[in-house]
């Protein structure tokens, strides 16, 4: 069975740099669309903020599989 390789240093950096800058957008994008009141723009901020909390967990499982 084919088993997934540990990451290196650098690779572990990537990642952490990346999810965190996912789990921010998805905190911005969350906040700014409890800023408006256009139903339009505070769903496309919605699915701006959904988009970056599925990257954030498809990074994380990623991850995790990888250990």
């Amino acid at each position: 069975m084919y088993s997934n390789p540990k990451l290196d240093e650098a690779g572990l950096k990537v990642l952490e740099n990346q999810l965190a800058y996912e789990a921010m957008m998805n905190r911005k994008y969350s906040l700014y669309a409890s800023y408006f009141n256009d139903a339009q723009l505070k769903n496309l901020c919605q699915k701006s903020s959904n988009k970056h909390k599925e990257n954030y967990n498809n990074l994380l499982n990623y991850l995790l599989s990888h250990q």
